[in-house]
């Protein structure tokens, strides 16, 4: 397709569907995405990161009527998206396997928008814009050539791709018109960025890849509304086009409209169970299983072996521990945190445990063995040795929270409650709860926003 028409069918897609255009299985499936994005951002808002974002805001920045989650405090729609944005990543807790964090990108630009459609938004219309911006976003990575290759060139996906399904959601509660939206699907790759250098060093960069996403979609929608051009030929074949600059080797240019309107990206998404990097997620799936399987305990772990691919060694092979993102990218920190923690929840990657002795000693006992042969989206292979010499294998294939096992309900509210609680009374987290599982229902998503307005019970920062 050439001279825009990609990027017209896009915004086609994005202007005209509607809520009876979804299938029922994916409005139920994004309502549980909304409340699991929620609870991510709500504790995150506990996150050394936005602390010290606000912190910059009060000294830098106006005021405005946007909440900022689990903070009591507001901001100008902007500075929210990117706050709140940030806010679901810092804890790694936030879904993933669309642009890759879809979740923690579209539904704090979406949010932020609520105030600036002079109308009352309801809950229909929110599921269907949260539906739109996580397929767009993720048809921008698949148009890139998929997660293995674009991220394996260094970027980060999350940011590069994630711009464009928060323009397209924010397009679409602003009710622009196909050529508005063209013109926001344009300006949207100007805000396209995002490396991964900082799993090196366990900088903090990582957190702020979604917010400014977030907050990019969110400025192109709005650019758009008062008709200021951006490139219909952003998607095509041309020198300047997005894919062919941050792809240029793995471009798949018919990725972005194969299936259009009928294959939902969303119902590809995975919520997180585990507090760390998606890559980790299988490895410590694998542990349970063997655990529950043979009836062991850490205390007959002599040591564990991981089999897996050059590009999860590569992701998440570190073991630097002394800040909190560089233990959430690493493999064999999580096995550590499982064996000696029970878990691989937030609470086994606080500064405590991480300096924790018997982690450290548990680290010791952990081998990574990179299999050349191993493709790059291959699940590891997790041997335990046990200390009378037996060698228990497995590999979790679909590991927990995939769409092919997904969470189950009750564990899916356990996890949004537990983060809730972390910063509000458990009577605004069980509203919220309610509200969310009966979106559909409600008629102005400004009761959400209200009850996202409330102020912390605690501030204590959890790094």
């Amino acid at each position: 397709m050439k001279n825009g028409e990609i990027s017209k069918r896009l915004a086609i897609f994005a202007v005209e569907t509607r809520f009876h255009d979804i299938p029922r299985p994916i409005i139920e499936k994004t309502k549980r995405h909304i409340l699991d994005t929620l609870g991510a951002g709500i504790a995150g808002a506990l996150s050394d990161e936005t602390v010290k974002l606000a912190e910059v805001f009060a000294a830098a920045e106006g005021g405005g009527d946007i909440p900022l989650w689990g903070t009591g405090r507001f901001a100008g729609p902007r500075n929210a998206a990117l706050a709140n944005g940030m806010a679901c990543h810092t804890f790694e807790l936030d879904d993933t396997g669309g642009c890759d964090h879809s979740g923690a990108v579209v539904i704090p630009a979406a949010f932020a928008a609520l105030k600036l459609c002079k109308r009352s938004v309801t809950g229909e219309e929110f599921i269907t814009a949260t539906v739109i911006g996580y397929d767009i976003a993720r048809r921008a990575l698949e148009a890139c050539g998929a997660y293995e290759a674009h991220n394996g060139a260094g970027w980060h996906s999350t940011s590069t791709c994630g711009t464009f399904g928060a323009a397209a959601a924010v397009g679409h509660l602003l009710g622009l018109d196909v050529t508005q939206m063209q013109s926001a699907l344009g300006l949207a790759a100007s805000s396209s960025g995002g490396l991964w250098a900082f799993i090196h060093d366990g900088a903090q960069s990582k957190r702020l890849h979604p917010g400014r996403a977030a907050e990019g979609g969110l400025l192109a929608a709005l650019l758009a509304r008062e008709n200021f051009k951006g490139p219909q030929q952003i998607f095509d074949d041309v020198w300047g086009g997005f894919t062919n600059t941050f792809a240029p080797q793995s471009a798949d240019p018919a990725a972005w409209t194969a299936e259009l309107g009928e294959n939902w990206k969303m119902g590809r998404v995975s919520i997180k169970p585990h507090a760390s990097c998606r890559g980790t997620h299988s490895a410590v799936d694998a542990i349970n299983w063997l655990f529950d399987t043979h009836r062991l305990d850490a205390g007959e772990v002599a040591g564990i072996e991981v089999r897996l691919s050059s590009f999860l060694d590569g992701m998440c092979g570190g073991r630097e521990t002394a800040t909190l993102p560089a233990a959430q990218m690493s493999l064999p920190y999580a096995l550590a945190a499982r064996l000696v923690c029970g878990t691989a929840g937030l609470v086994a990657y606080s500064a405590d445990r991480r300096n924790d002795v018997g982690i450290s000693q548990a680290l010791d006992r952990i081998v990574l063995n990179v299999d050349e042969a191993m493709q790059p989206d291959e699940e590891p292979f997790v041997t335990i040795i046990t200390r009378d010499g037996k060698r228990l294998t497995h590999r979790v294939e679909i590991p927990l929270g995939s769409p092919a096992n997904p969470v189950p309900d009750e564990a899916l509210l356990a996890k949004y409650r537990h983060l809730g609680l972390m910063v509000w009374p458990k009577a605004v987290v069980d509203e919220l709860a309610n509200r969310v599982t009966t979106l559909e229902t409600l008629t102005d998503m400004g009761e959400i926003e209200r009850l996202l307005a409330t102020a912390p019970l605690s501030t204590t920062v959890f790094s």
